[in-house]
């Protein structure tokens, strides 16, 4: 009796160690690494920012947006970041202003540059605090 009972336990631990493993094994897209360049220009009171990829993963623009306070940043027109299912890679910028946004950019407002897989989960991959 003993030795059906062991062998029972090991079967049942054996079924949740591989069935753990298992679903381990799909664990979606992982986030790309790229690095940025921050350009922080201040004109009297109004600020305007441009964000450069300079290296590392090129990143799909349908996969990328740019929150200013958690909230998607609107971009001057012929940016290379618009949306659309394009390479992003090094040397193309985003460029931003305080009329393109909701509310004004001031001092401590965070910019995050966000990626998001196609399953949903999404990553900060680089983030820049106004000051």
């Amino acid at each position: 009796m003993g030795v059906i009972l062991m062998v029972a336990i090991t079967v049942i631990l054996a079924a949740v160690i591989a069935a753990f493993v298992l679903d381990m094994g799909d664990m979606g897209e992982t986030a790309p690494t790229a690095s940025f360049n921050w350009d922080q220009e201040n004109d009297n009171s109004d600020i305007s920012m441009t964000v450069t990829h300079t290296g590392g993963d090129e990143l799909d623009a349908s996969e990328i947006t740019v929150e200013i306070n958690g909230n998607a940043a609107e971009h001057d027109e012929g940016d290379e970041w618009n949306g659309d299912s394009v390479e992003i890679s090094a040397g193309s910028s985003f460029t931003f202003e305080e009329d393109d946004t909701s509310s004004d950019l001031s001092e401590g407002d965070q910019i995050n540059i966000v990626w998001e897989s196609d399953d949903g989960n999404s990553q900060i991959i680089d983030d820049y605090e106004v000051n």
